[in-house]
């Protein structure tokens, strides 16, 4: 049986590690553990269905619809999920062809009078009867497509819109540090067991809770690390497999995403080094040994473990990139 490890499965399909042991906390993937090796593998099969979910990631379904579609034999369920997500995308493209059509009237009627004022072009009669009754343009789409086809159109749509800026204020923070298999679960467990012993939701309920790789992933490691934070009083005491330390804080890109999508980090790197006039990145310069300084933040962590509330594919994370004015 051919199998491959983790990492290069990770390499060749272009999905990180972390992703792939997501998929398979939610039920989605299998991994096999073989004699001798420290890590999971995964066999043909199995790689062959992780092409599938990334494929159906692609065409915009949702992790929970990707389940069901896999998993269930019925025919009848994939179709009423696809056409579930072409009336929705539809209702998008409708709402996307009015303003494009409205636009390209409003340029129209610039560019012959150009002594008229925009703000009288606005409330003319003309323009909002465009509005209620616009005609929609009809989309012409080739029956076939191949995944070069798809991966140009998804990529058109990995454009980020509203990025938001963010300033995190200097802090004192309990730190998490892992190195092994499932680094993120293992210092996160960590850092739990600290916010529920110490009922920190009680002593401070806006604590904040960050991750980050602690080393990044590498071809040359069979693990990588991750480290955890939550931040504290000053005063406050940790327990001895906790480290105390203090964060410097400072200006961040925030992309808010949901648990799984770690791919649209490449999405935030775009826009923070192409696709913004304001903005630079202000990243450190540390060979990736803490991620270069960019951050993930855990939403709502501390209030979640104070309810004892199970983590979901709902979980969401603040991505955080670094950056200064340029």
């Amino acid at each position: 049986m051919d199998l491959k490890t983790i990492s290069e499965v990770s390499r060749n399909l272009k999905v990180s590690t972390r992703t792939l042991r997501y998929y398979e906390q939610i039920g989605l993937i299998k991994s096999t553990r073989k004699k001798g090796y420290a890590y999971r593998v995964y066999d043909q099969k199995m790689i062959l269905r992780i092409q599938q979910i990334l494929i159906l990631r692609k065409l915009q379904l949702s992790l929970k619809q990707i389940a069901r579609v896999i998993n269930d034999e019925d025919i009848r369920t994939a179709i009423e999920i696809f056409k579930q997500n072409v009336n929705e995308i539809s209702d998008k493209i409708n709402s996307l062809s009015l303003i494009r059509e409205v636009l390209s009237s409003l340029v129209v009627k610039l560019e012959k009078r150009q002594n008229i004022r925009v703000q009288l072009l606005l409330s003319n009669d003309s323009i909002l009867k465009l509005i209620e009754t616009s005609s929609l343009s009809n989309f012409n789409f080739k029956e076939d497509h191949s995944v070069t086809d798809l991966n140009k159109a998804t990529k058109k749509l990995e454009v980020l819109k509203r990025v938001r800026i963010i300033h995190l204020p200097p802090c004192t923070v309990a730190a998490s540090h892992y190195i092994g298999e499932n680094p993120e679960e293992n210092a996160g467990k960590q850092l739990e067991k600290f916010i529920k012993e110490s009922r920190l939701y009680l002593v401070k309920p806006d604590a904040r809770v960050f991750g980050f790789n602690h080393p990044n992933p590498s071809k040359d490691r069979a693990n990588y690390g991750y480290e955890t934070w939550v931040t504290i009083a000053a005063d406050m005491d940790v327990p001895e497999y906790l480290e105390k330390k203090h964060f410097n804080g400072g200006l961040y890109a925030a992309h808010m995403i949901t648990l799984g999508n770690f791919h649209e980090w490449e999405w935030l790197d775009s826009w923070v080094n192409n696709d913004n006039p304001k903005y630079k990145a202000d990243t450190i310069d540390d060979n990736g040994k803490c991620m270069y300084g960019l951050l993930e933040e855990h939403l709502n962590f501390v209030y979640h473990s104070h309810l004892n509330w199970p983590e979901s594919d709902e979980h969401q994370l603040d991505l955080l990139y670094p950056v200064k004015l340029k």
